[in-house]
């Protein structure tokens, strides 16, 4: 469009919009009668059928969309998508179980039971329910440390050794889970019926990115031991990753080398097969089975080999087949786990939300946070009665669900079916499994996690503030381990946020020639100056962290040193107030003597010198407190007063006459009644008017705008709340500034921060609801017509908006 230009009047003709005319428009629109509580309770108890049909959908999602479910449109793609995701739970089961520290056949149940209650549950229709990574890590750790091996060693009686009852230590172990599971579902569920799913939104991407990238570190060592064939300590507590490396380092002249060549085949040949996979991922409609075909290969030729026995190559072991009866949790381990749970659940919902939340973005739906706390929860609380431990959500799997043409959680369920077949047939001929072909999926695995360390190139180039909150997390979750470290991130990552709303930006608001628009002048330079008023703002809220910091950046920003000002200001008014109190005490004395020297001699000349009224003076600097030196200067300041005589000639009439020594310019001689009555000698006089010039002179020179601002106006449209700290330095900034006669005003309020005023006692006598306006440019305005003349040049440049538009 060709550039038009042209000066446009756009004339504002509008009332001033005060808080106080606010209100009372809100009360003409609003003047019917507000609903008492008993009516609201009324209200909110009624129960309509449609209210009760939303409510029902609103706990079961299942409902909503499982009637509108398209055969046609969805069966085939959910149909092809749960069974590429059932292939791949069965070999990451039973990896993720020895995460855990469980028999793998417990990974299997885990990809069941807990699959089939998100069903009826969850909002996210693409997420892969099961078991995950870093989830199964943490579990791990509790269970080693409330059931390791120490406890369950038994005498072999053959050669006095002590060896572990591995069948009592995993039955153990797994009550250990359970219960730890169930508590975190019972948590997830507490979290999501109070509505506090936002308790994810704590958990900031870099912080769960460099977690998870924390928590891969932890798993590549938890599996070293099944890698190199080793036996190393299990070590907890902070630095306890530390202790395993420099146990397993101890170590390595006893690796088993059978074990490892088993291991380095099946990593080369899961990396070769997933980048395979990856590249030609467009011409493939489903992924290869990478991991299921190592698994079968990998069981035959142990059996057909003898692996375990000829090498002594650790197997799987005895997998039952079918299913366990339930069983209730071991309530009397709730006080030892309840730490590990919490974490369990906080970290579980915030990963599976994070990444429903993307799939709903991509795919056209809403994720319900809130109900996705109390699906994961009852999932968790249903799969530790089955013995199955923490769920979440699988990154790789559900990416697969997704590609595969997943559209609903129906293919979660044929993904169960599968697992389910695998355990009522397939599960004893996996009890030739290498332990060291699982370790090898797991490794493969964690691959993306480990990608995330690309995060550290792109922050460092968009948020250095991200970047430290990753490698923080990161450092804290490998030294303090899995629990500790999510603990002191959050809490890292919190005082970063607390730390950027203590250092906002201060600005100073220039007005947009023909606008209603106020933007910083030092960024905007077509924004001009309001003669006569400083409009101040801060980009965060204010509140007791940054109280302190708002004043000291109005003052700077003002260009007046208040305090100083003020300081001095009372300085001068309590000499004003001693030298009224000398003059007032000094009075009364010369009246009493001018009585007593109306009766004394008669033919003499009585004269009162300025030595005789030395100690009169000193005793009345006594008298007010004053030090020795304030009394010299006192005394320097009076030291040319004035010399009273009672002349001959005029004694009968009772007349002064005064003369004025030191300064000649200031000396002169005249009568008492010449001074309208006034006893105050006029050496006093002189002091009180040189007082009002030095304090003239001492304000003009403390601040750089004393003269030039009338007004300020704090620009409060960025503040959501206030506390009692914030309305005290409110109020300071009220008084002091109005005892320089500068006025201060409010804009931009909203409303829950003007309840939070009135709550606090901010408004009384001086400050009401009319220093509080909708705009600043109402306030603008205010500031302007009530300078009245004086702005009046001002003001009609403010309402005369003329401005060039390009168009």
């Amino acid at each position: 469009m060709a550039a038009k230009r042209g000066r446009t009047n756009y004339h504002v003709d509008r009332d001033i919009l005060d808080e106080a005319s606010l209100e009372e428009l809100a009360q003409k629109l609003h003047s019917s009668k507000k609903p008492c509580l008993v009516d609201r309770l009324k209200h909110s108890c009624r129960c309509s059928l449609p209210q009760l049909k939303r409510r029902v959908v609103g706990c079961l999602p299942v409902l909503y969309w499982l009637p509108r479910y398209s055969i046609w449109d969805y069966g085939m793609g959910d149909l092809i998508a749960g069974i590429s995701v059932g292939i791949m739970q069965l070999p990451q089961g039973m990896a993720y179980a020895l995460l855990a520290s469980l028999p793998p056949v417990f990974g299997l149940y885990t990809c069941l039971y807990p699959v089939l209650i998100y069903f009826f549950f969850g909002t996210s229709r693409h997420i892969s329910i099961g078991p995950f990574a870093v989830l199964s890590i943490m579990v791990g750790s509790v269970v080693e440390q409330l059931a390791p091996d120490q406890k369950f060693l038994i005498m072999n009686g053959t050669n006095l050794t002590s060896i572990v009852d591995e069948a009592a230590r995993d039955s153990y172990r797994v009550k250990v889970a359970a219960t730890t599971t169930v508590l975190g579902g019972i948590i997830q569920v507490v979290l999501g019926l109070v509505r506090f799913g936002f308790v994810g939104t704590y958990l900031s991407e870099p912080l769960v990115r460099g977690y998870t990238s924390a928590a891969a570190c932890h798993a590549v060592v938890a599996q070293l031991k099944y890698i190199f064939g080793l036996s190393p300590r299990r070590f907890n507590g902070p630095l306890s990753l530390v202790y395993v490396l420099v146990d397993i380092c101890s170590q390595l002249h006893q690796i088993h080398v059978p074990t490892l060549v088993v291991s380095s085949v099946s990593l080369v040949t899961l990396f070769s097969a997933k980048e395979l996979n990856s590249a030609l991922a467009k011409k493939l409609p489903v992924p290869i089975p990478v991991e299921l075909i190592s698994i079968a290969v990998a069981t035959l030729l142990s059996s057909y080999t003898y692996l375990n026995q000829n090498y002594a190559i650790g197997v799987v072991g005895e997998i039952p087949s079918g299913l366990i009866p339930p069983s209730t949790p071991q309530v009397s381990l709730f006080h030892e786990v309840i730490g590990d749970a919490f974490a369990l659940a906080v970290v579980g919902y915030a990963i599976s939300v994070s990444l429903g939340k993307t799939f709903a973005i991509k795919n056209g739906y809403k994720v319900d946070t809130n109900q996705e706390l109390v699906a994961l929860g009852l999932s968790n609380i249903t799969g530790g009665f089955f013995h199955c431990y923490s769920v979440g959500c699988s990154m790789s799997r559900s990416l697969v669900q997704l590609t595969t043409g997943g559209k609903t959680q129906i293919a979660g369920v044929v993904s169960a079916l599968i697992v389910l077949i695998a355990i009522l047939k397939l599960g004893p001929l996996f009890q030739e499994l290498p332990k060291a072909v699982l370790s090898a999926i797991v490794l493969v695995n964690l691959k993306g996690m480990f990608k995330q360390f690309y995060d550290i190139i792109t922050l460092w180039k968009t948020s250095k503030v991200d970047l430290l909150v990753w490698l923080v997390t990161w450092m804290f979750t490998l030294l303090f381990h899995l629990d500790m470290g999510l603990a002191a991130s959050i809490m890292f990552a919190l005082l970063t946020v607390i730390f950027r709303t203590q250092l906002p930006k201060y600005s100073v608001l220039g007005q947009i020639p023909g606008t209603e628009i106020y933007l910083d002048m030092e960024k905007y330079k077509e924004a001009q100056e309001i003669p006569g008023v400083t409009i101040f703002q801060s980009s965060a809220t204010v509140y007791f962290a940054n109280a302190d910091l708002y004043l000291e950046a109005l003052k700077e920003k003002s260009g007046i040193n208040i305090s100083k000002m003020i300081t001095y200001k009372r300085r001068q008014e309590a000499k004003q107030r001693r030298r009224e109190k000398r003059a007032e005490r000094r009075a009364k004395r010369e009246a009493k003597r001018q009585k007593a020297a109306m009766k004394a001699a008669e033919g003499n000349t009585v004269v009162f010198s300025v030595e005789e009224e030395v100690v009169h003076w000193r005793e009345d600097d006594r008298q007010d407190g004053l030090t020795r030196e304030e009394q010299e200067q006192d005394f320097t300041m009076r030291e040319n007063g004035t010399v009273f005589v009672i002349p001959e000639l005029q004694r009968e009439h009772g007349s002064w006459e005064y003369l004025k020594g030191g300064d000649p310019e200031l000396g002169m001689l005249g009568s008492v009644s010449e001074l309208d009555g006034d006893t105050t000698t006029l050496a006093s006089s002189c002091d009180d008017t040189l007082s009002r010039d030095l304090e003239q002179i001492s304000l003009g020179s403390l601040g750089k705008w004393t003269w030039d601002i009338h007004s300020i106006i704090l620009d409060l449209s960025t503040a959501n709340f206030i506390d009692t700290v914030a309305i005290k330095t409110m109020k300071n900034i009220f008084q002091d500034f109005g005892e320089i006669d500068v006025d201060v005003y409010m804009a931009g309020c909203q409303a829950t921060v003007v309840e939070q005023l009135e709550t606090g006692d901010f408004f009384y006598d001086s400050i009401t609801k009319s220093h509080l306006f909708a705009t600043v440019h109402d306030a603008v305005l205010y500031c302007l017509r009530k300078r009245g003349a004086s702005a009046a040049s001002s003001y009609d440049c403010i309402l005369d908006t003329s401005c060039s538009t390009k168009m």
